[in-house]
């Protein structure tokens, strides 16, 4: 009899040992995306480190520019190679990881997205890297990192996943606003988000504590299940961290009135960072945030009842997105410098794209797609474009009794620089005008398709006060962006001081492809917008049913 028991014994233990190999192995079978590319980032890391402890200093100043570039052209690779391994992972709809983590079709599109716009930012980087001389490989190190970070940020599931994911982003992206160590903005830059950041991340932690000390749970769809099978008619403790997770999330979304760090840091990191700062981490938060809103417990409209506007996160976000529209349009009218201007316009847009998502139903959710989508593409182009206009100048330096002609080019900063653009290089121009035309929502781009959208959603569910004033907003933005195309056919000089600018360097052909691709994208859009509708009505129904 003993025999027996310790017989059965033996074979529960070893299934309940396959049973957990299995479990664990599935889990990281279907994080193998994110799994590949830590791996690659480390190696990169080892690489670079390896090759750049080089003694003799003349040789080091000559090679680190060549092993930038290498390691720029590898992590391109490794992100293309994280890319394709996404899509061709078997997705069974499911939490891994003990509920920390999810993955279905809503994360998959979103990191697919997120993905595909760090490849673009990586490719317009290159020729940035080399004429600014930034030659350190670190940057592309901490834009694999930080893409790490977000991709695992979107999968989050848990409160303690989503606050590690969120801190691991920020501390990348500290370091690479200050990452032009010789100039005073991008420390500046750097020093002011590293303060405003900690501080967000404190407020954004003590509403998770203020959750977790009321209920218990930091899992979204435990917590989803609680409000809806007790009725605890959100004690204040419960209310108080709604609003502090929001205040944290919408800090990290650059959302007035939290907006103040946004025009400093935009303007003082180098213009690659901060297409990458436009871009990136609005695609992992706005995802974080719609899954928050229609899913877990006291944000959601599952559990609250926010179609009948009784939901406090839904009165926080109607504030904030006629705040942000407001502040996008008439803070941008006064600005001199060209991305000062183009941080309120992302301020705006963020206004608009939460009009989609208090709109609280599917058409909501998918304009809310559809219309970051666009956003992405429209910034991708506008950024390309400013990373290929450096004016060229000439200075005479002496070397050994001899006059030297040295050939040096300085990237733009202001407005006026932008002058005689349209004499000295009319496609750049045309392509800038008809990105800004879209931003502004001019038919029949596609700027105008997204803002209609959004618009429509926000009538369907009978928030007109939110559409009027995106309507009034769209058409004060209009002015600023007509500003530009102004400034580049029609005015022969500046007439704020600034001296045009009379040449600039050819673009190179890494950002002629994504300048190429954006351009398509916006120009055409409206031809043929059925695949887009039709990916962002499944992934809307993915996290909706």
């Amino acid at each position: 009899m003993k025999t027996q028991d310790y017989l059965f014994s033996q074979h529960v233990n070893s299934a309940e040992d396959a049973f957990a190999t299995s479990f664990f192995k599935n889990d990281f079978l279907a994080l193998f995306p994110e799994i590949f590319l830590i791996m690659c980032t480390l190696f990169l890391l080892m690489y670079g480190v390896h090759y750049s402890t080089v003694e003799n200093k003349v040789e080091n100043n000559l090679f680190r520019p060549i092993l930038t570039e290498n390691v720029g052209y590898l992590s391109l690779l490794t992100l293309g190679c994280t890319f394709i391994l996404l899509f061709n992972n078997p997705l069974n709809q499911r939490e891994i990881f003990f509920g920390s983590l999810i993955l279905d079709d809503f994360t998959l599109f979103f990191k697919g997205l997120l993905l595909l716009s760090c490849i673009f930012v990586v490719m317009i980087s290159f020729d940035f890297l080399k004429k600014e001389s930034l030659n350190a490989f670190e940057y592309h190190i901490l834009i694999l990192l930080s893409t790490c970070s977000m991709l695992f940020m979107i999968s989050s599931y848990d409160f303690l996943s989503l606050y590690l994911a969120l801190e691991f982003q920020s501390l990348c992206f500290y370091v690479l606003a200050a990452c032009k160590r010789n100039s005073e903005f991008s420390t500046e830059a750097g020093l002011k988000y590293f303060l405003l950041g900690a501080f967000s991340s404190g407020i954004l932690l003590f509403g998770i504590s203020l959750i977790y000390g009321f209920t218990g749970i930091t899992n979204f769809e435990e917590l989803t299940l609680l409000c809806a099978s007790v009725d605890i008619n959100h004690p204040a403790g419960i209310l108080l961290g709604m609003l502090f997770i929001a205040v944290g999330l919408l800090f990290k979304l650059t959302a007035a009135p939290f907006h103040m760090w946004a025009p400093d840091v935009y303007e003082g990191a180098p213009t690659s960072v901060t297409a990458y700062f436009s871009v990136a981490p609005k695609i992992a938060l706005l995802a974080l945030f719609i899954r928050l809103f229609y899913y877990a417990g006291p944000f959601g409209a599952l559990g609250t009842g926010i179609e009948n506007g009784s939901a406090p996160l839904e009165q926080i976000l109607v504030l904030c997105s006629i705040a942000s529209m407001f502040i996008g349009a008439f803070s941008a009218l006064s600005q001199q410098k060209i991305k000062r201007l183009f941080a309120y316009s992302s301020i705006g847009h963020i206004g608009y794209m939460f009009i989609g998502l208090i709109a609280a139903n599917r058409e909501g959710l998918e304009s809310v797609i559809v219309y970051l989508i666009i956003y992405i593409m429209m910034t991708l182009n506008v950024f390309a474009l400013l990373l290929s206009l450096r004016a060229k100048s000439t200075s005479l330096i002496s070397e050994n009794n001899e006059n030297i002609i040295k050939n040096e080019s300085t990237q733009l900063r202001y407005i006026s620089d932008l002058s005689l653009l349209s004499k000295t290089n009319p496609m750049l121009a045309f392509t800038l005008t008809i990105t800004l035309f879209s931003m502004a929502g001019i038919p029949p781009l596609a700027g105008f398709c997204g803002k209609f959208y959004v618009f429509f959603s926000a009538l369907s569910s009978s928030f007109f006060i939110l559409a009027f004033v995106g309507i009034f907003t769209s058409v004060i933005s209009c002015f600023y962006y007509i500003r530009l195309i102004k400034i580049m056919y029609f005015e022969k000089e500046s007439t704020t001081g600034y001296q045009p600018i009379n040449s600039f360097e050819p673009i190179d052909k890494t950002k002629s492809i994504v300048l190429g691709i954006t351009f398509f994208f916006t120009l055409f859009f409206l031809f043929y917008p059925a695949p887009l509708f039709l990916v962002a009505h499944k992934v809307a129904l993915s996290l909706l049913f």
